[in-house]
């Protein structure tokens, strides 16, 4: 009887990990997001876009002859709920994490995977103090940092366009700040050098639904350009509400506003001419693994997803599976050791290489703009 039930135990294992059987336990990895709340297409396209990924793996062998396992908790975008699905996972005793969207919502479950030694990896947060204002050993990012895109804004808005009055609004929030504050510092050589004005900067409050006070001011301000680093919900209202107001001036929108929930909320009539500094989207990504993953994706989903950020979810996954190969091990000392030395992980978006600090070394960015259907475009000058 025994025996019989050890098959049985195989042929369920088979038909839960991809059709492959795998005589060991599965290595359980977290993915921790905002399946629920204001960001909930973005949590939801990112369990879409790691269960894909986790296919695909076991489809290979796993990792170290291992199934994983993805075992989800959601964030609801909100600090509190980010801690509390941290413990969740970590009780869970799950060997890594991918972890999360938001830097504010990350922060507070980075500190917690830090106590616990689980290595964390984010897919969807910005802010340089996440790796700069302390020292993590188990804290990584698949994504690129808040400077970066501040320093390509004020290089294109100047050299590339020549938009010199330039109005920047935020939320106050982690993510929407920081960008605004790295963008201001990347302008100051060129307020210097009298190629750039600041006109506008100020923040609007998250979650309104008129911000017609705020827009007037801008539109006081006379800016060539408006450019706002916050997220797609306000974004989209932020849009209709000026163009209706009759406000004309090109809308920019840092990498948190575009998704298809940022074109409905907006209409198609006003999202047509925005631009958006992005790292490379989805459709314009052609690495081996990318059309490996979209083919996947494709033909469980139906579309690939409107956001980056799922992606580089995805690619939290991948880096750790090669980790973990290249250590041998899920002790938590060896992966984050692997993960700062390995130079063999590819992802989707490209290989993919860790800085000592934990930041993702050479994510690039380009200037993308909406056409009259609603599709980004990458834009050339």
């Amino acid at each position: 009887m025994k025996s019989r039930r050890i098959v049985v135990f195989l042929v369920l294992g088979a038909v839960l990990f991809g059709g492959q059987v795998f005589a060991e336990e599965p290595i359980r990895i977290g993915l921790q997001a905002p399946i629920t709340g204001n960001f909930a297409i973005e949590g939801q396209m990112a369990r879409q876009c790691v269960e894909v990924a986790a296919e695909l793996i076991n489809k290979q062998g796993g990792i170290l002859g291992r199934p994983v396992e993805i075992i989800v908790a959601d964030d609801a975008s909100n600090p509190r709920d980010s801690a509390l699905a941290a413990q969740k996972l970590i009780s869970q005793g799950v060997v890594a994490a991918i972890a999360s969207y938001g830097s504010s919502v990350t922060e507070p479950a980075a500190d917690l995977y830090e106590r616990n030694r689980v290595v964390c990896v984010a897919y969807g947060a910005t802010a340089v103090r996440l790796t700069m204002g302390k020292e993590r050993r188990y804290f990584f990012r698949t994504c690129g940092r808040d400077d970066s895109q501040g320093e390509f804004f004020a290089r294109f808005a100047v050299e590339a366009m020549g938009w010199r009055r330039i109005a920047i609004m935020h939320d106050n929030q982690t993510y929407g700040k920081g960008v605004a504050e790295e963008t201001k510092k990347y302008l100051e050589p060129y307020i210097r050098e009298g190629r750039a004005e600041i006109v506008y900067y100020d923040a609007i409050t998250p979650g309104e639904q008129d911000y017609s006070a705020a827009l007037t001011k801008l539109r006081e301000s006379n800016p060539d350009v408006w450019y706002y680093t916050a997220y797609y919900p306000e974004a989209g209202l932020l849009v209709r509400q000026a163009r209706e107001m009759g406000i004309t001036v090109p809308f920019v929108g840092s990498n948190a506003v575009p998704n298809e929930d940022f074109v409905r909320i907006a209409g198609l009539e006003y999202v047509a001419g925005t631009f958006m500094t992005q790292e490379p989207l989805p459709q314009d990504l052609n690495t081996p693994k990318a059309q490996v993953f979209f083919t996947a994706y494709r033909a469980k989903y139906g579309n690939i997803p409107s956001s980056p950020w799922p992606i580089y979810a995805a690619d939290a996954l991948f880096a750790l599976a090669q980790a973990i190969e290249n250590a041998k091990s899920i002790k938590p000392d060896d992966i984050a050791q692997a993960m700062r030395t390995m130079e063999n992980a590819e992802g989707i978006t490209g290989p993919i290489v860790f800085t000592e600090r934990g930041d993702r070394k050479g994510v690039p960015y380009a200037m993308y703009r909406y056409n009259e259907k609603g599709q980004l475009e990458l834009f050339t000058p």
